[in-house]
């Protein structure tokens, strides 16, 4: 199990939006913003589902993802790769609902995306860029 450094936790922490990757079961590469994103606990990250299209295809033929997180205060800078676990019923979808519709309950919440954490890597630039943090 790989669970996120504090310096991880804040750098996601504070980037808004959160750019992430996905691919498609070939290999074709996608990439979005997203705006509801939250740290469940060291392991685990949280994804709010509401308008992914390619996205939404992608992880369900290709359950891979990337996050990428910079902070210009700290100068610090993480790639996240992740498995995700799609739910459209249960507790974790029922409690991304909760979060979702108390931010605005106009938005569809349509699946919870599970992250949980494979690899971290520096993304920053430097000696230490692209090495395996955890």
């Amino acid at each position: 199990m790989v669970k996120m450094p504090p310096d991880v936790k804040e750098t996601l922490e504070k980037q808004k939006p959160v750019p992430i990757a996905t691919a498609s079961k070939d290999g074709v590469p996608n990439v979005v913003f997203v705006g509801l994103l939250k740290i469940v606990d060291d392991e685990n990250i949280m994804i709010a589902d509401n308008f992914f299209y390619k996205t939404a295809a992608n992880l369900e033929q290709n359950p891979k993802i990337s996050i990428l997180c910079y902070n210009g205060d700290t100068k610090k800078s993480f790639q996240i790769k992740g498995s995700v676990t799609l739910c459209r019923e249960g507790k974790d979808f029922e409690t991304m609902r909760t979060w979702v519709h108390g931010i605005n309950n106009k938005l569809p919440a349509k699946s919870c995306v599970m992250v949980k954490v494979d690899e971290i890597y520096n993304a920053m630039w430097g000696p230490a860029a692209g090495k395996k943090i955890a």
